[in-house]
């Protein structure tokens, strides 16, 4: 029986996939590494899926894995176009998004292989929630000074997941419930959710408290200074903000947990930069309540940092007056991929068209 999904979510340097049944049961994951030299040999990530479609498909066969059994096959959403949010089956269109992305990241291949896997035999293939979903109002966009607007950019697959998890938890349909969404991992989205739509947020890359790794939102003229001191080009200005900001620039470690030890030590300094990254996440969550007018059933943290009861205690703390804090720690890409397929096939979503 057609009943197993495949879920394809490929990275820099590993190609994910899991097999799911339609409770949404893992029926078989594996990791497959891609050393340095093996890449090394494609000009370029797309050059890369032909290879990486054939190891999925022998892993499959070596795991007696038949095609037989899938109903549908779900890959990781590239960087697109702005889109609302929601499970949308590749066509045409979306392959030639992908393929022509202004960034080229290896999650724009999860839609390809897909298709292509799914083209073969004879069934549909999907993405959700691409890091580009775009539900903004129109006030959202703007940001104060003309000519330039306020871009959405998050992370929509694990907010919307969990939002779905609250509302299937408490009985409701998640198109009526208000909440606030907060993904705490190696960078921070926090966005409203008003009747099922995520209508702001901050951008994970410049903007916002900072986080492990990023510097969120800067002081303008100190940044402008920074830009023209000649000490970096642009491409050494954006790889510090994204990735050597944050806990990395201030304690040199993106790893919450040798934080955590610092703090248990009596590291004063640390202590005073952890609670400035709680006392940010926290201001941005208060914000967002704004958006909502405070009409805010409640506060959900996820993504790998939530994980710290210590930074979830200092939350509750700060803004458990809102709503109630619900926290869903760490994050599952595949399983949450498998989820929007199933929200699809048991008719809980509608299924869109890209274009």
């Amino acid at each position: 029986m057609k009943e197993n999904i495949l879920v394809i979510n490929p990275g820099s340097t590993s190609t994910k996939i899991a097999i799911f049944n339609q409770e949404g049961k893992e029926i078989f994951n594996k990791t497959i590494s891609h050393s340095a030299e093996e890449l090394s040999q494609f000009k370029s990530l797309l050059a890369q899926g032909p290879v990486r479609k054939k190891i999925i498909l022998d892993t499959l066969k070596k795991k007696n894995i038949e095609s037989s059994s899938l109903k549908a096959v779900i890959g990781r959403g590239g960087v697109l176009k702005p889109l609302e949010a929601g499970t949308y089956e590749v066509n045409d269109k979306l392959i030639d998004d992908l393929k022509n992305s202004p960034i080229e990241h290896a999650s724009n291949l999860g839609g390809i292989i897909a298709h292509e896997i799914a083209e073969e035999i004879d069934m549909p293939a999907y993405i959700a929630d691409p890091v580009s979903v775009d539900e903004f109002t129109e006030i959202a966009r703007i940001s104060g000074l003309k000519g330039i607007e306020r871009k959405s950019l998050l992370h929509a697959l694990n907010i919307r997941a969990n939002a779905f998890r609250y509302a299937k938890e408490q009985g409701k349909k998640f198109e009526e419930l208000n909440l606030i969404v907060a993904h705490l991992g190696g960078g921070i989205s926090i966005a409203p959710i008003k009747k099922g739509r995520i209508v702001d947020v901050n951008n994970a890359n410049d903007g916002g408290p900072f986080s492990p790794e990023r510097t969120g939102s800067l002081p303008n003229k100190a940044l402008i200074h920074l830009c023209y001191s000649g000490k970096y080009s642009e491409k050494e200005l954006n790889k510090l903000i994204t990735h050597q900001g944050g806990l990395v620039s201030y304690l040199g470690t993106n790893d919450l947990r040798e934080v955590i030890k610092m703090l248990d030590k009596g590291d004063n300094y640390a202590k005073l930069i952890f609670e400035a990254m709680c006392y940010q996440i926290a201001k941005e969550i208060g914000a967002m309540a704004t958006v909502l007018k405070g009409k805010v059933e409640a506060i959900i943290l996820t993504g790998g940092i939530s994980h710290s009861k210590i930074l979830v205690n200092k939350m509750k703390d700060r803004t458990g007056w809102i709503a109630p804090v619900v926290v869903y720690p760490g994050e599952e890409e595949m399983k949450v991929l498998a989820q929007a397929v199933i929200r699809v096939i048991d008719g809980v979503e509608k299924v869109k068209t890209y274009s």
